[in-house]
């Protein structure tokens, strides 16, 4: 049963849209297209050629790359889409 504006399908819209957002990221993120780099673009070290043929298209080190990943969970935010009172409180 849906209270206020939201429809009574709003949770089930809610975690279709937040799938769909992650699986658009992860293809975004998937470069197997793309010629792996020799050196990182970062900090231009040497991309071992074990990790240039597990993960085609790198164009970072592991460490850049571990860094890169830190970054992009610190920006990462969780929100209530419906942008309900609860959501507005945190």
């Amino acid at each position: 049963m849906a209270s206020g504006w939201a429809s009574d399908d709003a949770v089930n819209q809610q975690i279709e849209t937040s799938i769909s957002d992650a699986i658009k990221k992860a293809r975004k993120q998937l470069n197997s297209n793309e010629k792996s780099a020799l050196f990182c673009e970062k900090c231009g070290e040497a991309i071992p050629l074990a990790r240039r043929e597990a993960l085609k298209g790198v164009k970072y080190c592991i460490v850049c790359q571990t860094d890169i990943d830190k970054e992009a969970l610190k920006s990462l935010t969780l929100y209530n889409r419906r942008g309900s009172k609860d959501s507005q409180l945190r």
